[in-house]
């Protein structure tokens, strides 16, 4: 039976609880610095536009010795690349993958942040078949770090790419490729799983879209309202097109023997420009794809499949890199121009978000409207959990100041006296006292917003409970 008491909610040792809880579930947003370009800053300067934009995680490459100076001291985690054309070197030669760490490692770390290193870079799609490499070079690389005592402060993984799946629809079906499982992508996994590391995810909404604008909605591309879509395997519902990959990768991994391995998005972004038949490139929209998962991952909550785990997400990318080969969308994902001014505005830190609760402006500087044009209901999110609804539930209907009274025993919504049906109602009260603010139906992964009244869980022969659709 679902109860609760208003002298508890009072407390602070549940306010506390609730705060830790939801606290932990916010990401970090990084960004990627790529120097396929002849007209980029010196990396000094690269430092001191970083932080002035807050930015606090970076990824690069290679271990560019300059790139590597300039960050020391800055107080800015790194990771770090071993480029493809040194893996079969590191995998060969444990003399190799020594000296390699000791002159691009150790020489560097600790004044230069480096957490983690990337061993290749998407090598599953690598043209000169440097697969069977792979985790060979990074358990050559991983005894080198233990022989500097670094192997416990720096992580070690490599990013793969979306083509690795063979299925990723819908995400409960997610599987790799069957011809890569065996040979690299089950060893990956156990390595990773043995070392305590997470496997580097490199996830383009962009692609997926501008090759299937007719089927994929551009709302649910972006991040903004919009029914969702429903995964037929298990009823979770997908508010964002970028959420569905990654789970769609958790099931692949699941399938194989490694539900446990974290994941991190190294890479993902939109470009600002494109050819004509990129469908979807352009500034707004690249706007509102950063600027919109910027606000998703800083204020908490994980995907449907891991509520509780936050998203940790590397924008690509920080620059517009002109010498970089293949569409005009490639030379053009930057955040900033090489004179590092904004391509266009978009807040990046927690602080920019306390003073811009709107979606992300345009380079015009024009305001896109947070509130959705109709009805929309928050509900809760059964995966979640028990313990994550119960904590969601008495802060709505405490702290939050939600409504909770219809659902007090012998009100008119107190059937079915479930804690998914209390929490949906309290959920929802939230939501549109809060006018259906951006991300005020989330409570770290335990709500998502639906845009049909969710008075059927109600109507088991309870009679009919309305929801509210504003106060």
């Amino acid at each position: 039976m679902t109860t609760f008491t208003f002298l508890v909610l009072a407390s602070l040792q549940l306010l506390s609880f609730f705060s830790v809880a939801f606290a932990a579930e916010k990401g970090n947003i990084g960004i990627n610095y790529g120097r396929i370009a002849n007209n980029l800053p010196a990396p000094t300067k690269v430092v001191e536009l970083l932080k002035s934009q807050g930015i606090t995680n970076v990824k690069l490459y290679d271990t560019d010795a300059a790139v590597l100076t300039a960050l020391a001291d800055s107080n800015i985690s790194v990771i770090v690349c071993l480029p493809n054309e040194l893996l079969s070197s590191a995998a060969k030669e444990q003399s190799f993958a020594d000296k390699w760490v000791q002159a691009n490692i150790s020489h560097y770390y600790p004044k230069t942040q480096i957490e983690a290193i990337a061993v290749g870079n998407e090598v599953l799609d690598d043209k000169n078949n440097t697969t069977d490499f792979l985790v060979p070079a990074m358990k050559n690389i991983h005894a080198s770090l233990k022989k500097y005592n670094l192997d416990s402060s720096i992580k070690l993984s490599s990013p793969i790419s979306l083509t690795a799946l063979q299925s990723s629809y819908p995400p409960s079906a997610g599987s790799f490729k069957p011809d890569l499982v065996q040979p690299v992508i089950k060893p990956l996994l156990d390595f990773l799983q043995q070392t305590r590391s997470y496997l580097m995810v490199n996830a383009y909404p962009f692609f997926a879209y501008a090759d299937n604008s007719d089927d994929i909605s551009l709302d649910y591309a972006m991040f903004k309202q919009n029914p969702g879509n429903v995964d037929s395997g298990n009823g979770l519902r997908y508010m964002s097109l970028l959420e569905a990959q990654l789970d769609a990768v958790v099931s692949a991994m699941s399938a194989i023997g490694n539900k446990d391995v974290k994941m991190v998005v190294t890479e993902t972004g939109w470009p600002s420009n494109g050819d004509e038949n990129e469908v979807g490139a352009g500034k707004e929209n690249a706007a509102a794809y950063n600027g919109n998962l910027v606000r998703r991952v800083l204020t908490g909550g994980g995907t449907p499949l891991k509520p509780q785990e936050p998203l940790n997400v590397y924008l690509f990318a920080l620059f517009n890199e002109n010498q970089k080969p293949g569409p005009t969308s490639e030379r053009n994902y930057g955040l900033f121009y090489p004179d590092q001014t904004k391509v266009y505005e978009i807040p990046l830190t927690a602080a920019e978000l306390s003073k811009d609760q709107s979606t992300p402006v345009n380079e015009s500087k024009t305001q896109v409207p947070t509130q959705p044009s109709g009805n929309t209901w928050c509900v809760a999110n059964a995966n979640a959990g028990e313990e994550k609804l119960q904590a969601a539930l008495d802060y709505a209907c405490g702290e939050g100041g939600a409504d909770c009274s219809p659902i007090t025993d012998g009100s008119t919504c107190f059937y079915p006296n479930t804690l998914e049906a209390h929490a949906s109602y309290a959920f929802n009260s939230y939501y549109q006292k809060k006018a259906r603010g951006t991300e005020t139906c989330n409570f770290g992964g335990a709500a998502y917003v639906v845009s049909q009244p969710p008075r059927l869980i109600f109507d088991a022969g309870y009679g009919t409970c309305e929801f509210p659709t504003g106060y």
